[in-house]
This record gives C-alpha cells, structure tokens and sequence, in this order.
C-alpha cells in the first residue's frame, strides 16, 4: 500500500484527485474508456472538486458506478447518495458515457441483480474509497463480509456507522439513520484495477490505524486493503496522528 500524509484535507483532496484523474486518463488512452467507483460522504468532498476542475478528462468515456445507498431513503433526502452525486459531481460535468446509481427505494434484492449485471461486464479501472470511523469499506461494517464473490450485497448498518451519519450532519436524529443499505461487497472493491483512499479528519485516526498496522481482519475490513496490489492511501496530518510506524514501513 502507497500512504501519502498531507498537512490538511484540501491538500489531501488535491493529490488523490490528481492521481485519480491520471489513472482515468490511462484507462481511456489504453482501452478508449474507462470504469470508475465513486465514494461519497464528507471525507471524498475535496478529492472529487478536484477532479471536477480536471480539465484533460475525456468524461463522455466515463462510466460510473457508486459505493452504496440507504434502502428505503428517498432521493429528494439530503443524505441520499444519488442526491450527493447528482449535485456534488454529475451536475458540474458534461454527461458521462454511463452512469449506474443504485436506487435504494426499490426492491434490494432486485435492485442488486440488476446492478450485478451490470457491473460483471465492466472491469473497474479505478475505485476512490473512503473508511469508516469503524474502519468499513462503503457499508461493510465489522464484522465485514470478505467472501462473498456478489458484487453489491445487502448489509445491515451497525451503531458507529449510523451515529457517524449523524454526527456528520446528514440526519437529524439517529433513529432517522435507516438500518439497511444496498452495498458494494469487500470483493468487489478489490476487484478494481487501482483504489485511491481518502481519509481525512483526526476522528478516522483510529480506523486508519487499524488499517494499516492490525493484521487483514474482517473485525477491520479496511485492513484488507494491505492485500491490493495497486491501493494509494491518502491521509492528513489528522487522521494519521496515531500511527506508531512510519507509514512506507506500515504497508
């Protein structure tokens, strides 16, 4: 695992947005296009303007897909995911060649087939994550799920990710927080070619640590990430203030 420490998120959101946007620029020159994931939440805020101001992106040979959504959560929420990709990134670029959002509000069961379909039939070039306060990959808490070969999977949502969604401002209330979501599995995610992970804020502190110096343990699902071939850790001065190793030493 490549870690790179930033002094602050702005900083951090530059140089994973730059990395990203040269791993897309490849794709398409090798294979005329290109599969991207896309993470949400506040942690990706910086990394994606980044990339929204990349000038040198063909995006009309882009197909995206995206991390995970709430079931039953109406798009028009503001914690919707689809809501935040819609404005935080599709609305600011010219079309994509494809787009693959998952709907939370219809059947999940269905809804992960038809995405399965779909996503079997595009490699995934480049994957930007992001983790959880209790170390999750999109919504695969502790403990994750590592063998499932499905690509999106229906998850229950445990209590440190849902109080993170309300301390971050997206809900009201906890019991507002819904209890389900549809997710991209663990092996899905490691399917892709590149993962780009971004991970600011002194509160993910823990989980990054985690991460990089706990053996790979579904109780820590990011730590399978030491695993890929391929992963870019993007941290702050923050959020790696409790590393007890060098990180070049810690991969």
């Amino acid at each position: 695992m490549n870690v790179d420490i930033s002094a602050d998120p702005a900083e951090l959101g530059k140089r994973s947005g730059v990395l990203a946007a040269k791993l897309i620029q490849k794709a398409i020159f090798d294979k005329d296009s290109a599969n991207i994931i896309l993470a949400t939440g506040t942690s990706q805020f910086h990394t994606l303007n980044h990339l929204i101001n990349e000038g040198s992106i063909d995006w009309n040979k882009v197909i995206m897909f995206h991390l995970d959504e709430y079931i039953g959560l109406p798009v028009s929420h503001p914690a919707s995911f689809r809501k935040y990709l819609a404005e935080r990134f599709l609305g600011k670029l010219p079309p994509l060649k494809a787009v693959y959002l998952i709907n939370g509000e219809s059947d999940p069961g269905k809804e992960c087939g038809r995405l399965n379909g779909i996503i079997n039939n595009h490699p995934v070039d480049v994957a930007l994550v992001g983790i959880g306060e209790n170390g999750h990959l999109a919504f695969n808490d502790p403990p994750a799920d590592f063998a499932t070969d499905d690509p999106y999977i229906v998850v229950n949502l445990d209590e440190a990710c849902r109080k993170q969604q309300l301390g971050e401002g997206w809900f009201h209330t906890l019991t507002e927080v819904p209890g389900q979501a549809i997710s991209m599995s663990v092996q899905q995610i490691m399917k892709s070619k590149h993962i780009i992970c971004s991970v600011p804020d002194s509160r993910k502190a823990t989980a990054v640590k985690n991460t990089l110096e706990q053996s790979v343990s579904n109780l820590y699902p990011a730590s399978i990430l030491q695993d890929h071939p391929s992963c870019y850790l993007f941290l702050d001065e923050s959020s790696a203030s409790l590393l007890s190793k060098n990180p070049s030493s810690a991969t």
